[in-house]
C-alpha cells in the first residue's frame, strides 16, 4: 500500500515538473524593439536565457526599454558608471530598474539572488566564474524564466549581441550638436547557419532606435570577445 502510494506521488510531481517545463518553452519572448527582434533567435529575448553582450550602454540599453516599458522589473549588477538618466533618454523606465552599483566579490551570489525576483537581470562580471556557478545560476534562471544579459563572455549563452562601426552625425567643423550614431548591430547564435546584423541610428535623433536605408554587408563571423580575467 505505502508503494503505491509512493508510485503515485511520483508520477503526481512528474506531471507538475512537465506542466512546469512546458510553460517555460512555450513562454513568448519579452518585448523587444522590432529591429532588435529580427536579429534575435525566436524574434526577442526568450525568458530563461543568457545574452552575452559587448560594453555599448546603448545597446544595453535598448534591450532593456521594452521590457521596462511593458512593466517588467530589469536589475542591473556591477555597472557603477550607468547613467539614469542617459538610460531615461534611451527609454529605460526608471521606475522598473534596480540598481547594485558595487556588488562585491559575492557578485554572482547578487545575481542569482535578484534573478529570484526580477524578470531581467544585467550584469558586468568583474571576474570570471566557476563553471559549477554558472551552471546552478543557469538552472535558476530556467526555473524562474529570467533573461540574463552579461556585458562580457558568458558560457551557454543565447545569442552573442555586439555593435561595430559606429559614427556620430552632428558634428560640424569645429561647431554643432551630436544627434545620432549610426552603427552595426550582429548577433551571433548556435541557432544560425550565420550571423545576423543589421545597420541602425542607436540613438536616432529622437533618442529612440530607427533602422539605416544603409544595406550590411553579410558577416562572416563575429569576432569573439575576450574572456574575463
Amino acid at each position: 500500500m505505502r508503494d503505491t502510494a509512493t508510485a503515485q506521488e511520483v508520477q503526481r510531481l512528474r506531471a507538475q515538473l512537465a506542466q512546469i517545463q512546458g510553460r517555460k518553452l512555450d513562454a513568448p519572448p519579452l518585448p523587444t524593439h522590432p529591429a532588435l527582434a529580427e536579429l534575435l533567435p525566436g524574434g526577442g529575448l526568450r525568458p530563461g536565457s543568457s545574452y552575452s553582450l559587448g560594453r555599448s550602454m546603448s545597446l544595453l540599453f535598448a534591450l532593456l526599454a521594452q521590457p521596462s516599458q511593458t512593466g517588467s522589473w530589469c536589475g542591473v549588477v556591477g555597472m557603477p558608471g550607468l547613467g539614469a538618466e542617459a538610460a531615461e533618454s534611451a527609454g529605460v523606465d526608471l521606475s522598473h530598474l534596480v540598481l547594485i552599483p558595487e556588488p562585491g566579490p559575492r557578485w554572482l551570489t547578487v545575481t542569482a539572488t535578484i534573478a529570484d525576483v526580477l524578470p531581467v537581470v544585467a550584469v558586468r562580471p568583474p571576474s570570471r566564474a566557476k563553471d559549477a556557478d554558472v551552471s546552478r545560476l543557469a538552472a535558476r534562471m530556467r526555473e524562474r524564466g529570467v533573461v540574463l544579459l552579461v556585458q562580457g563572455p558568458w558560457p551557454q549563452t543565447e545569442a552573442m549581441i555586439d555593435v561595430t562601426d559606429a559614427r556620430w552625425s552632428g558634428l560640424g567643423d569645429g561647431y554643432g550638436v551630436l544627434s545620432d550614431r549610426e552603427l552595426t548591430v550582429t548577433v551571433s547564435s548556435r541557432r544560425f547557419p550565420m550571423p545576423r546584423s543589421s545597420r541602425l541610428l542607436l540613438p536616432a535623433p529622437d533618442g529612440s532606435i530607427a533602422v539605416t536605408e544603409q544595406p550590411v554587408q553579410p558577416v562572416e563571423q563575429l569576432r569573439p570577445m575576450r574572456a574575463v580575467s
